[in-house]
């Protein structure tokens, strides 16, 4: 986002606080509070990752007064989120966080990402302490069993419309998915985390409803592995999280792997197409997503996109073609639809799927001219 209308001392802690912050944080609702002072923009809404949601909090510096450390106003939901009044006693974390307050320094750029590490940490604590006083059996043994994994968050949420209801966000498998991917671009972790939401339960409850399972990751993960394709394991009656988790870590294990080996297998692909139509004008040479190359029929001279999915070579790729010589009156080179019916086997090997779409666009080529030409406006 652009940083323009901060005064410097803001802009500077809050470039710092997104570059540098363990996920991606976003900032909204940017404002500036001074009715007669003019020196820019000194509040906002920031949206910090939290078991797979966000929760909002709003920053509010002064910046007629850069000396002073901001305010911060939680959600309503969290009205009893004191982080100054967690404990009766002033601990270690406690003297730690009064001195990013009482030490405010507005020229370190540093200040503002630790004060929301600081804060979010205690957040952690809250809802954790929150969850663990519900009364339900199950959840107390569900906490139990898990308490010993690493980077559990959880959250307890009702409202007036809706029941109570504890929601947990599990980070599956303990690889590190970006140095698997040679010339990663990602800049944050890639995770993968299973949400499991609990009800509460009711004491006069016979059998216990089982939880609500959804698969996440991270949007940058999508470019390899698409997390919507996974079918998750169905969940017995009477098990815990406990037993879930190994057999879900196992499979999701072997199905990274096998998105990491696909690259080379589009690579491959790619390199197939170049003996029939030449170097590519463009190609994605990461994840092998993508590439683009120069084709003709007769004069008629057009570009080939190929979109190649992550299910390569089971699901087959779909081609666009773009002429370079018909613009339609909006200035837009003219398209074809997405074509991905054409003969195809994911048994062939690379040089015959590169001859087989050579061959199928030497007549579907003649279609797409002879609609560029209809299409054309008359002068």
């Amino acid at each position: 986002m652009s940083l323009d209308g901060f005064p410097p001392f803001i802009s500077a802690q809050l470039h710092y606080l997104i570059n540098h912050f363990p996920d991606k944080i976003k900032v909204e609702q940017v404002l500036s509070g001074g009715k007669t002072y003019t020196g820019g923009l000194d509040r906002f809404t920031l949206l910090i990752p939290y078991c797979l949601d966000y929760i909002k909090w709003d920053i509010i510096y002064n910046a007629e007064f850069p000396l002073a450390p901001p305010d911060i106003i939680f959600g309503t939901e969290d009205e009893d989120f004191h982080p100054l009044h967690m404990t009766g006693r002033v601990g270690e974390g406690d003297l730690k966080f009064r001195n990013i307050l009482s030490d405010w320094n507005y020229k370190d750029p540093t200040r503002l990402l630790a004060l929301i590490q600081e804060l979010r940490d205690r957040y952690m604590a809250y809802q954790k302490k929150r969850v663990g006083e519900v009364d339900d059996d199950r959840l107390t043994f569900e906490i139990s069993t898990i308490c010993s994994r690493e980077g559990i968050e959880m959250q307890i949420s009702s409202g007036a419309e809706k029941p109570e209801e504890v929601k947990f966000a599990v980070p599956l498998m303990d690889m590190n998915i970006n140095k698997m991917v040679h010339g990663c671009p990602w800049r944050h972790p890639q995770k993968i985390c299973l949400q499991v939401i609990y009800p509460v339960g009711k004491k006069y409850a016979s059998t216990p409803s089982a939880p609500r399972l959804k698969l996440m990751s991270t949007t940058e993960l999508r470019a390899l592995f698409t997390i919507e394709d996974v079918k998750l394991p169905s969940w017995l009656d009477g098990m815990c999280m406990a037993e879930y988790l190994p057999h879900l870590e196992e499979s999701l294990q072997k199905q990274v792997l096998e998105a990491v080996s696909l690259i080379d297998i589009r690579r491959h692909f790619i390199e197939a197409l170049a003996p029939l139509f030449g170097r590519p004008l463009e190609a994605d040479p990461v994840f092998c997503r993508k590439a683009t190359f120069l084709a003709s029929s007769g004069s008629f001279v057009f570009l080939v996109h190929f979109h190649i999915s992550t299910l390569f070579p089971k699901q087959q790729p779909a081609l666009m073609l773009q002429s370079s010589q018909h613009i339609s009156p909006q200035g837009i080179p003219k398209k074809s639809p997405l074509l991905a019916e054409y003969p195809w086997s994911p048994r062939w090997e690379a040089s015959q799927m590169a001859e087989r779409i050579f061959d199928f666009l030497a007549d579907e080529s003649l279609n797409f001219k002879r609609f560029c030409n209809e299409s054309q406006p008359q002068h």
